[in-house]
């Protein structure tokens, strides 16, 4: 059965160090740098309260007690936000951190999204791939920006994610998925050195890629690594001449 936007959790992933936006994440950390009239983080999570969300959970590690702090429990937006804190061990990078973070997740299907990217993208539009049992994950592909020209997948003519070809148009990952818990779950079984430790996430799309767990589809609007302070400075300008900043 389909979840729906109030039963599903939503992991923010924050808990980088952010070092090529120094010197901003100096004393500031990242999904705290303001687009516009809101945190890079907060843009996320207004988006996700108007399309229904109540359930968030945001990693932390550097200067996370700021992020902790400013956005508290989530009743100021209407959400219950709960920390999965990596400061002891330091940022566990991106599969490390979904795995520090699954004990704090009841839904069978969640959503993860990188805090400090700036997006268009309805989230609720995952939603529909939380029944599909052919595959147990979904990432949002976006056309490849001016720095990621050689892409990260390509798409299969059958909407599978699959490694770079030839043939085939390549895309960037968005920072935006939603996966099955079992697709942790499974992977940590087989792998126990993985749960809770540092580990990157590419290495696990491509074990799952070869058997043929993942399946993607491409957003064509508004989407921003906001990775450096040029970056940040064009997205606010962008903002300044716009109505609506999220």
């Amino acid at each position: 059965m389909m979840q729906t936007a109030k039963n599903t959790t939503v992991i923010l992933l924050a808990a980088g160090h952010g070092k090529r936006m120094l010197p901003l994440t100096e004393n500031t950390p990242k999904p705290l740098l303001k687009a516009g009239s809101m945190s890079l983080i907060e843009h996320h999570i207004v988006k996700l309260a108007e399309a229904g969300f109540e359930h968030l959970v945001i990693n932390i590690a550097h200067l996370g007690e700021q992020i902790r702090s400013t956005l508290g429990n989530g009743t100021a937006y209407g959400l219950d936000i709960n920390y999965s804190d990596e400061t002891a061990d330091g940022p566990l990078e991106t599969a490390g951190g979904i795995y520090n973070a699954l004990s704090l997740i009841p839904s069978d299907f969640f959503i993860v999204i990188n805090a400090d990217i700036f997006t268009d993208y309805n989230f609720a539009d995952l939603l529909r791939f939380s029944s599909k049992q052919a595959h147990q994950g979904h990432l949002v592909l976006v056309n490849n920006p001016a720095h990621n020209q050689d892409g990260d997948f390509s798409l299969s003519d059958n909407g599978l994610l699959i490694n770079k070809l030839q043939h085939h148009s390549t895309y960037t990952f968005s920072g935006i998925a939603g996966y099955k818990k079992a697709l942790f779950q499974e992977s940590s079984r087989q792998n126990t050195k993985v749960t809770s430790k540092k580990q990157a996430l590419a290495p696990l799309f491509y074990e799952w890629i070869k058997q043929e767990k993942l399946s993607a589809s491409l957003h064509a609007g508004k989407w921003l690594d906001v990775g450096t302070p040029k970056r940040l400075r064009q997205l606010n300008t962008d903002l300044a001449g716009s109505i609506i900043d999220h």
